[in-house]
């Protein structure tokens, strides 16, 4: 049964990660749907290395360039005038705030942040502000036009993620929509910022997947991670493809329904707020 439910589990975080939809949430929520224990902060960020991992094939050519631009930076006057060296340093400053907060409250991260009530309340309330990003936004800035100061609030946003419900590429995306960045350069840097922190993270956790407090043991995790990473390739392609063309409404509908649907299901008894994990 494990295993099972690892394979569930991770189809849902490939298929939640890339969307503004948060995909811990789905993780800490959906178990409760089936009576199943929570898996666990710690289950929940390495697993969440394989989606990263598909992030990491997917844009390979991006990442290559960025960094070797970067390295020569270091090195030469003349390639610190490309667009590469502000990229690299965008990205490492992008990912500061994080870093640090999840760090500060890594303990509130694995067991306060992840009461149900709290998250259904903060896939509303994100959900709306990813609206309001979507319907205000200008959308015309291109990514060439990123900044030290956009850098840094786009890492304060990508932050917020810390507490499940806020969705990482949610609040990154919903930043640069309200910076007015095009859709899909606000999702494709939303992507590459996270590569460092869900990474990292990912790595800092697999040190507690044999505790008592996970519900799931190496085993589960590694198929889940598998699952996540397949799923996850497949999903990028189609989200890149999609806000191309459509706007992120339907997401925001999504986010706001499911969260009154938990409240509900609390409010009255059917689902408790607490985590659970035997």
């Amino acid at each position: 049964m494990d295993f099972l439910r690892a394979v569930v589990l991770g189809l849902l975080q490939g298929l939640t990660e890339f969307l503004p939809i948060s995909s811990s949430a789905h993780l800490a929520i959906f178990p409760k749907f089936f009576g199943w224990d929570d898996p666990g902060a710690a289950f929940t960020a390495v697993i969440q290395i394989g989606t990263e991992l598909a992030v990491v094939i997917y844009f390979w050519r991006d990442i290559v360039t960025i960094a070797s631009g970067w390295i020569r930076g270091l090195f030469s006057a003349s390639a610190r005038e490309a667009l590469e060296w502000r990229m690299g340093w965008f990205v490492i400053i992008g990912s500061v705030p994080i870093v640090f907060l999840g760090l500060l409250f890594q303990d509130s991260i694995k067991h306060e942040f992840r009461r149900v009530a709290l998250i259904a309340v903060a896939l509303i309330v994100f959900g709306l502000i990813l609206g309001f990003a979507e319907r205000w936004g200008l959308k015309n800035r291109p990514i060439e036009k990123l900044t030290t100061r956009d850098a840094v609030l786009f890492g304060l946003a990508q932050a917020c993620a810390l507490f499940p419900g806020v969705s990482r590429s949610g609040g990154t995306i919903s930043m640069g929509l309200l910076l007015g960045y095009e859709r899909r350069a606000a999702t494709r840097y939303a992507f590459l910022l996270a590569i460092p922190a869900v990474l990292g993270a990912g790595i800092y956790n697999l040190k507690d997947i044999p505790d008592q407090a996970n519900a799931y043991g190496p085993g589960p995790t590694i198929v889940a991670t598998v699952v996540s990473f397949l799923v996850g390739l497949a999903v990028i392609h189609w989200l890149l493809e999609y806000v191309s063309r459509k706007s992120y409404t339907p997401f925001v509908v999504y986010r706001v329904a499911l969260g009154v649907l938990v409240l509900v299901l609390v409010a009255t008894g059917v689902m408790t707020s607490t985590v659970t994990v035997s």
